[in-house]
């Protein structure tokens, strides 16, 4: 499979190694640094591109490789909610390819499997409240998480109670709080934490006044991530349309 990486930091070059090890050639490079551009002839010879940028990229980037025609698999987050809609419209009658996911390891995968179960579990135990809250690596421009999202919606789909969600506090790599944990009854508030290097941990919490229930996933590095992001290329790319995570984890099982 030929893949373009479109942004080559940290996350881009390890799915380079993952997707070199697994047979795979990269044949374009898109990121700030480096001088190949969307209407170059090697993007264009690409059978997918995996887009790791800024939320303030990616929406420009995805649309300019719908223009030369290549499929995408994205990671991007903190910009989805906003184009939906519209990437959907892109991808109908197979007109173009979009694998988007807040999150691609596979182990993440299975902890919102997990996270909505449990929801459905606790719709009829009204006595529980929820919490949640992500922490990631200081770099990191959006709060709460798209991972961290995407587990509320999955709350939200099991949990009657809850029609919501707002974001709660945040903590900088300074120690300074900004933002309040005072949210309404029928919201679920997600708290956010920056800190060094951290991959990325994920809490959700569910407590009463006798007991407390907490399930966490904790990345230890961006290799399962990129993993999970090569397996969604090499499933995307014989695929059409506007696809997620559930697609892909419906292919592996």
């Amino acid at each position: 499979m030929h893949i373009a990486l479109i942004g080559y930091g940290k996350m881009g070059h390890e799915i380079e190694r993952i997707a070199l090890s697994r047979g795979h050639e990269i044949v374009c490079r898109i990121d700030i640094y480096i001088p190949e551009d969307f209407e170059s002839e090697s993007f264009r010879n690409a059978d997918i591109a995996i887009e790791f940028t800024a939320p303030t990229q990616a929406y420009n980037n995805i649309l300019k490789a719908f223009k030369a025609g290549v499929k995408v698999v994205s990671g991007s987050t903190g910009w989805i909610h906003e184009h939906e809609q519209e990437m959907k419209d892109l991808c109908a009658d197979g007109k173009n390819t979009l694998l988007w996911s807040s999150n691609y390891s596979i182990g993440v995968a299975i902890f919102g499997m997990i996270n909505k179960y449990l929801a459905k579990l606790m719709n009829k135990q009204p006595m529980y409240e929820v919490t949640m809250s992500e922490t990631h690596h200081i770099h990191k421009l959006d709060a709460p998480s798209g991972t961290a999202i995407t587990l509320a919606e999955g709350i939200l789909s099991q949990l009657d109670r809850k029609t919501g969600w707002c974001k709660g506090t945040l903590t900088a790599p300074d120690g300074t709080v900004s933002g309040s944990k005072d949210a309404p009854a029928d919201i679920i508030r997600v708290d956010s934490i920056r800190e060094g290097e951290i991959a990325g941990i994920h809490e959700i919490s569910y407590d009463c006044e006798s007991d407390g229930i907490t399930i966490i996933h904790n990345s230890k590095n961006r290799s399962g991530l990129a993993l999970g992001a090569v397996l969604a290329a090499e499933f995307a790319v014989n695929q059409t349309g506007f696809l997620t995570m559930d697609d892909l984890m419906a292919s592996l099982s």
